[in-house]
């Protein structure tokens, strides 16, 4: 049996532990049999030593064998995506029915926000009735009738990282590369891909502000799923502003619908069709990427995309008949004029929080309707009075923050910023 404080002393002194000795770990915390503290100690040593790739392998392949796999009817092409997470990241919504209205099947197990970055579940459940508590059957089933779903993960697949994850975000160890790249692929791999893609995002409206740390965790995802045995791209994406217009959860699900019905924000059209577009790859070896790019802008402007997030919807309780609750918005104007240089994301986050759209511990409760409506971008010219960003909410938060808001928004003098690029490289295994 493994002696727990000798593990974590070799990895505290920056040895390199096998597989067997960090599968017996895992497997004793998740059987309660190792407690919290010493747990708390190893993921501390590994924040600190880091992990080789055989040693993020070895810990995300038993996290992942600490579980059930979700097990297929069928032989349709089972692909999905993950983000890093970043201010009006509503990707997900679009991408999973897009994908299903090209025959492709999407059993996306996603999560809820903390901090600065908003949850897929947090913004499903701004939808009436949408259920994101399903079980593995249950997520089957839809999965193979429907074509996608969007459900939490629940306590069967890959129970030790959920058990790790609370301890991490208690313990200063969440930024760790080996321990994001494991918790990440441990979920993912449990629903049995032929193809992931990674949506790794930098810049100030994300944790990772370097492009260089974004590379280096995307390398490293890129690695272990392949090692794994799913195919794996990632793409670096800039999120040094907002995506899109909308920030906030019911009104991300409105700025959704309006691309999925073929409008709505280029930008956000843009990645949802390229990250689409590497999980297409697979489907027709004949089909060349422009023609892959051509058929997800048609199924977006033909309606075809909306029809099944309709279908998706309705398949797990939501009713978008109902209408989402909204607030009357206060309207923020440049008080100098330029060029929008800057945004400041975490500034924006915090805001986003006391408004009420984003939780400071997992147990605070979301208000959906609050956010913001982002109307400049890098690179605009603003003029004196010309309104910048509305911001929705109760009416003591609004006005608590607005000032912080209007101020994270910098406007230079000289247009010394150009709009940068939304996606900024991509990785496949020969770049790892």
């Amino acid at each position: 049996m493994v002696i727990p404080a000798k593990i974590i002393a070799r990895k505290r002194d920056g040895l390199e532990l096998t597989s067997d000795e960090i599968a017996e770990f895992v497997d004793l915390y998740t059987a309660g049999e190792i407690p919290d503290y010493q747990m708390a100690a190893l993921a501390m040593a590994i924040c600190i030593r880091g992990m080789t790739l055989a040693e993020t392998t070895a810990l995300t392949q038993h996290k992942l064998d600490s579980g059930q796999r979700l097990t297929w009817n069928d032989n349709v092409p089972k692909v999905d995506k993950h983000s890093t997470g970043g201010l009006g990241d509503k990707v997900s919504l679009i991408l999973a029915p897009l994908l299903a209205s090209c025959d492709l099947h999407i059993p996306m197990i996603s999560g809820r926000g903390l901090g600065i970055t908003g949850g897929t579940l947090d913004k499903l459940e701004a939808i009436e009735g949408f259920r994101t508590t399903l079980t593995i059957d249950e997520i089957r089933q839809q999965t193979e009738t429907v074509g996608c779903v969007i459900s939490g993960a629940n306590s069967h697949l890959a129970p030790a990282d959920r058990k790790l994850y609370l301890l991490r975000d208690v313990t200063a160890t969440i930024e760790s590369v080996p321990l994001i790249t494991a918790s990440i692929l441990s979920k993912k791999l449990a629903e049995s891909l032929d193809r992931l893609v990674l949506d790794v995002k930098f810049g100030s409206g994300t944790f990772m502000a370097d492009s260089q740390a974004a590379r280096y965790l995307a390398q490293n995802l890129v690695s272990v799923g392949e090692r794994l045995g799913v195919k794996t791209t990632a793409l670096l994406s800039d999120m040094n502003q907002p995506l899109g217009r909308m920030v906030g959860n019911a009104l991300e699900v409105q700025e959704s619908i309006q691309v999925l019905q073929g409008e709505g924000p280029s930008e956000v059209r843009e990645l949802v069709v390229a990250l689409g577009g590497e999980l297409m790859r697979d489907r027709d070896r004949t089909t060349d990427p422009d023609s892959v790019m051509k058929l997800l802008n048609r199924q977006l402007q033909n309606g075809a995309a909306y029809d099944k997030f309709v279908e998706m919807v309705n398949a797990q309780g939501g009713n978008l008949n109902q209408q989402f609750g909204s607030y009357p918005p206060r309207t923020l104007c440049a008080t100098t004029a330029g060029w929008v240089s800057h945004f400041d994301g975490r500034e924006l986050g915090h805001a986003l929080i006391l408004l009420g759209a984003g939780r400071k511990v997992i147990s605070d409760q979301i208000d959906a309707a609050a956010g913001f409506e982002v109307l400049v971008k890098i690179g605009d010219e603003v003029k004196v009075g010309q309104p910048m960003i509305r911001v929705f909410g109760r009416s003591k938060a609004v006005e608590a923050v607005s000032d912080a808001v209007l101020q994270a928004i910098t406007i230079s003098a000289n247009q010394i910023v150009n709009a940068p690029p939304l996606i900024v490289e991509r990785l496949t295994i020969d770049d790892c």
